[in-house]
């Protein structure tokens, strides 16, 4: 497995990041990262993003690099919010960078803050995808998008009231953009 892996745009772009070899750890590839943010353009300035399974950090960095005002990283594995930490410190980025050592669920069941950008790319043997979702609504501003990734081969893991606002596909991994359909009455 790779030990590095670069973020790719932004005020940090080209910048290297750590990764402890974990075994299951997928940082998200450029190519799907690249398209990530293309479609996240329009949200990311001064946006408050939440990575709940941050693993390398990779996303939320490379949101912060992109324009993101804070970023929230949820890492149970200490090691690796370890590894994110002296990631932020050596970009000078720790300011914007908040990292909870626990586990989403456990994330999510404390105070309630609001975010523009969520990322959810939960290990895959772990079928978290749709207590996730179920647990966010809460946790999103008015204007926000969830980035989702999941295994091709499945089904997508939602339903309404979230609806699709992008999708795309990358080897075996199928990845969308969502955004939750509010009643307003």
């Amino acid at each position: 497995m790779r030990n590095e892996i670069r973020i790719i745009g932004g005020q940090l772009k080209r910048s290297k990041l750590s990764v402890p070899d974990r075994p299951g750890l997928r940082p998200t590839p450029d190519r799907v990262r690249e398209t990530l943010f293309n479609w996240l353009m329009p949200y990311l300035d001064g946006a408050r993003v939440l990575d709940l399974y941050a693993g390398t950090g990779a996303l939320g960095l490379e949101a912060i690099s992109r324009g993101a005002a804070f970023a929230q990283m949820v890492e149970p594995d200490r090691a690796l919010a370890s590894a994110i930490q002296a990631n932020a410190d050596r970009l000078k980025v720790a300011a914007a960078v908040r990292i909870d050592a626990t586990t989403a669920r456990a994330f999510l069941t404390g105070e309630v803050e609001v975010f523009d950008i969520v990322f959810v790319d939960p290990p895959y043997a772990l079928d978290l995808w749709v207590d996730t979702l179920a647990a966010l609504p809460d946790w999103l501003s008015e204007r926000a998008v969830v980035y989702l990734e999941h295994p091709a081969e499945r089904p997508p893991p939602f339903a309404a009231p979230w609806r699709a606002l992008k999708e795309s596909r990358a080897g075996g991994v199928k990845f969308w953009l969502l955004q939750l359909e509010r009643s307003h009455g």
